[in-house]
């Protein structure tokens, strides 16, 4: 990782100081304001930051320097700062770091103290980058049995991450097969109840008549085949958590007495006149829209309201930028490997194909597709034929594919972006930007942007 610096100080004999403690190795630019040290914080990107508080228009104070510290924070949050305050500020030295300052170096200016201090904020850095580096790694995640390089889907891992120890019932929406379920079990295994039971139950799939015992449970004698009392899913997760799947297929008739179990956290067997206090974390999934259900009467309100203290939206396969590739490659891995094939590859075509297609099945007509595939190719390859997938050999999204070309869009955008956002005027755009303003007139006629509004409107 290369080393850059950038130095916030106003004073001039200061600045010089401080530039002259560090080796050729570290890349030093100063800054004598907000303005300017915004400016350098774009173009350089600087791994470390040391801030003076004491900044024009506010030299003898620190409302400047704070608001410097927010926008460095706000806009290269993996720059670490450090503050440098007088002898007698600890206060705003403390504050700084409350706000997310890395450190602190307290005037008078001692060049062994100083570099001491900012090669630790490099170490830190480059710690930090290694840690990114490495949670990059294999699947992208570290929920188990969850494959994803797509920022929508590592965007749900996070989220899940942050839910998962607080103990709030959530509802996890999202269509079949998108592994709602692995989710649901993520939550589970990453809370205070991972060694607790995980209990789940799909009310799809059980008659009406029948999942109000598997849920709540039933006394001996309760009816006709009862020979003996018998506990339901929800006391049988007492203590860790129960998964509710499909709960948008809940029978009208058993939905207020789940919303009273959610409510006070008493269960009533069938048959039974006593309540069971019962502790458990509810965790619901559904493919279908609630809020319509809600709306043709097929399901209450107040019980939505209950479920969804937390909602997570699971995107469907298409919607995830890439993941298609990175889960087909890791399920042929894996399937080819238990099929004493391990050679299996994709062809081109192949490839391609998981790419176009749809995957109106999600991740479960994925592992269909590759089950089959990994079993019927020849050879050591596995061909779009074998997927049963066709392929198109000109796909019409080929473009996004050559890298010049997305580069030239984003740098399109965003010097249309600047321009606007600076009522055009060239040198708060090139400040933006972080480049200068001869390089920015030269992207303008590169791209033919129009650099005036006049213009631009026409």
């Amino acid at each position: 990782m290369s080393k850059t610096l950038l130095i916030v100080e106003d004073d001039p004999g200061l600045q010089s100081q401080m530039r002259w403690c560090f080796g050729d190795d570290i890349s030093v630019s100063v800054a004598s304001d907000r303005e300017s040290a915004i400016a350098m914080l774009r173009r350089h990107e600087p791994r470390v930051v040391t801030l003076d508080l004491g900044l024009p228009p506010d030299p003898g104070g620190a409302t400047e320097g704070f608001a410097l510290l927010d926008d460095i924070l706000r806009l290269s949050p993996e720059s670490k700062v450090v503050v440098v305050t007088g002898r007698e500020d600890n206060e705003n030295a403390v504050r700084a770091i409350g706000m997310g300052a890395s450190d602190f170096y307290q005037k008078p200016l001692d060049a062994d103290i100083l570099t001491f201090v900012v090669n630790r904020a490099f170490r830190l850095a480059e710690l930090e980058r290694e840690n990114r580096d490495l949670a990059r790694r294999g699947n992208g995640t570290t929920i188990k049995g969850i494959v994803a390089a797509s920022p929508q889907m590592l965007s749900v891992c996070r989220t899940i991450e942050k839910v998962a120890p607080a103990d709030v019932t959530t509802l996890i929406n999202g269509e079949t097969g998108t592994g709602k379920e692995l989710l649901a079990r993520a939550i589970h295994d990453l809370s205070h109840r991972a060694e607790q039971p995980f209990a789940a139950i799909n009310c799809a799939a059980i008659p009406e008549n029948l999942l109000e015992s598997e849920l709540f449970g039933y006394e001996k004698g309760a009816f006709t085949g009862a020979t003996q009392s018998k506990k339901g899913k929800i006391e049988m997760a007492n203590g860790g958590t129960l998964f509710l799947d499909e709960i948008g297929d809940m029978p009208m008739s058993l939905q207020a007495k789940l919303l009273r179990f959610l409510q006070e956290r008493i269960i009533d067997r069938v048959g039974s006149v006593r309540g069971i206090p019962v502790d458990v974390r509810v965790v619901c999934a559904t493919h279908r829209n609630v809020e319509e259900l809600i709306g043709s009467g097929d399901f209450r309100e107040d019980l939505y309201y209950r479920l969804s203290e937390i909602t997570i939206d699971v995107p469907a396969l298409r919607e995830r930028d890439g993941d298609a590739i990175v889960i087909a490659q890791s399920l042929l891995k894996g399937l080819a490997n238990q099929m004493d094939r391990p050679q299996l590859a994709f062809t081109d075509d192949a490839i391609q194909a998981i790419q176009q297609h749809q995957w109106p099945g999600n991740v479960r007509e994925m592992i269909n597709k590759i089950k089959r595939a990994t079993i019927m190719a020849e050879g050591k390859r596995v061909t779009a034929d074998d997927l049963q997938l066709d392929c198109d050999q000109e796909p019409a999204d080929n473009h996004v594919l050559n890298l010049r070309q997305v580069r030239e869009e984003a740098e399109r955008h965003a010097i249309a972006q600047a321009l606007q956002s600076s009522h055009y005027n060239m040198a708060r755009a090139a400040r933006l930007l972080g480049i200068t303003r001869p390089t920015l007139y030269n992207l303008t006629d590169k791209y033919g942007i129009a650099t005036s509004a006049e213009v631009s409107n026409v």
